[in-house]
Order: C-alpha cells, then structure tokens, then sequence
C-alpha cells in the first residue's frame, strides 16, 4: 500500500503526459500501469525508473493497437462494402506482394520486413536482416525506386481523357 501512495501521483503525471500521444484515455494507461505493476514479482528495485518505463512501454502498446485497430461505423462495420472493393483490395495486395517478390537483392527481404503486420522498428529490421540501421533508408529507397519502376511498367498508362495526361 505503501507503493501505492508512493507512485500514484507520479503515474498520474506520467500518464497524463503520454496519453495523448498514444492516443488513449491517461485513466486507461494508469490502469494497465497498474496492472503491469501487480504482475510484477518481486516489487521493482527501482519503482519510480521502472514506473517510467512501464508508461512508455504502455502508450508504445496503445499506439500501435490504434493504428491495427478499425472503428465501427466504417463501410466494414455495416457490412456496406461492396463485394468488388474487397476482391480489387485484395488484387491489389497480390500484386503488390508479386512485384516485391521480383525486386532484385536484397529488396524482397526488405519490403517484406516493411510490409510486415508485426510493426517492426527500423533496429528490428536492421537486426533480422544483418544489416546496419545506417543503410536502411538508403536501401529503401533504391528497393522503393525499383519497385515503382516495375509496376508502372506492369499498369496500363490512362487514356487522354479530361485532364488525364
């Protein structure tokens, strides 16, 4: 209980801090805090260093739930969509993944790690692939140039109609 007393104005602070970053309610942070804090066993060396962290780790969480997460109420939710816009996105996914595949090097491994659902950071993906985090972005881009090049080779070009061009 003594922790409690001890933490809690700071975790408040905290939270309130990071909340609106991530997204989220600074009450609903503080709870998951909380929980992460009675899940802990033994009490933390160092609870004010690891009541930080444990925020931070939190809104990191909150943050990438939100960007996976779909509001009700969209064209999903109502079962509005029509059939043929979810054939076409899938299409388009398939072709997507198809050229990826195709790109020379290094790049399919890459964009795949790009593509990856799982939300990898750039050290992440600098670490599965052996490289330095330095090389990433230049990598990138040449896997990104390429990767252009090559589907609007494969995409008619639009006819001149209106201001098309």
């Amino acid at each position: 209980m003594d922790l409690l007393n001890e933490l809690g104005p700071l975790l408040s602070a905290e939270a309130a801090a990071e909340a609106p970053g991530a997204g989220v309610d600074a009450a609903d942070l503080e709870q998951a805090v909380w929980v992460r804090l009675l899940e802990h066993d033994p009490a933390p060396a160092e609870p004010v260093r690891w009541l930080r962290r444990a925020v931070r780790a939190e809104a990191r969480v909150a943050r990438r739930r939100a960007r996976r997460e779909i509001p009700y109420g969209g064209a999903l939710a109502g079962g509005t969509a029509e059939p043929e816009d979810a054939l076409l996105h899938g299409e388009e996914n398939r072709v997507l993944r198809s050229a990826v595949a195709r790109l020379p090097g290094r790049c399919p491994e890459l964009m795949g790690a790009l593509l990856s659902p799982r939300d990898l950071t750039y050290r992440e993906i600098a670490g599965e692939l052996g490289i330095s985090q330095g090389s990433l972005g230049p990598v990138r881009s040449r896997c990104l140039g390429c990767l252009r090049r090559m589907l609007a080779a494969e995409v008619a070009a639009p006819g001149l109609r209106g201001k098309e061009r």
